[in-house]
């Protein structure tokens, strides 16, 4: 058996005469200290879940002593600059042993329900009447002349706007001539 709770701000996984390094509690040692927000209990293939917490259910552990964790050292360098800062800490840590797990009441957990029924969409699209599907529209091509034209020189198409007498042809670029024969 075993329960996922959650002590002095931290979750853990605990089982019975495990020992536990939680932060400090502000119990005395040889006290007994009571956890009441167990998330999780496991017996014997029995899962319970709690949402979030299980009613009822109790951790019960005993505080062996207060000591202090190992020293972790903070080093910050700035390279070139001169810079140089090391500091250590020592976390204040209490020992505790569970000595048993309590679950009174819970809902045990529950395997995903699977639904069978037909989506809302799928019976809406049976009831309506289908749409025509659309036409495919042609797309506007350019006249034959025009593509004609494009093939030909500047100076071929100056010749056939003097011939029509379209005036100001001296200035006209390529696609102004084009434009002005296709009209």
């Amino acid at each position: 058996m075993y329960a996922i709770v959650e002590m002095a701000g931290q979750q853990f996984k605990v089982a019975k005469d495990q020992k536990v390094y939680v932060h400090r509690l502000q119990t005395e040692e040889g006290k007994k200290v009571t956890f009441d927000k167990v998330l999780l209990l496991e017996d014997g293939g029995n899962v319970t879940v709690g949402a979030p917490v299980i009613e009822g259910a109790a951790v019960e552990a005993k505080v062996v002593k207060h000591l202090k964790g190992d020293k972790v050292i903070v080093f910050k360098k700035k390279r070139r600059k001169g810079y140089r800062k090391k500091n250590g800490h020592r976390q204040f840590l209490t020992e505790i042993v569970v000595e048993s797990i309590v679950a009174k009441g819970g809902k045990k957990a529950a395997p995903a329900k699977v639904k069978a029924e037909k989506p809302a969409a799928e019976t809406k699209k049976a009831s309506e009447p289908k749409a025509a599907p659309k036409k495919a529209t042609p797309k506007k091509s350019a006249p034959k002349a025009t593509e004609d034209l494009s093939s030909k020189t500047v100076a071929e198409l100056k010749e056939m706007a003097k011939a029509k007498g379209i005036s100001g042809i001296s200035s006209m670029k390529k696609a102004e001539l084009i434009e002005a024969l296709s009209k």
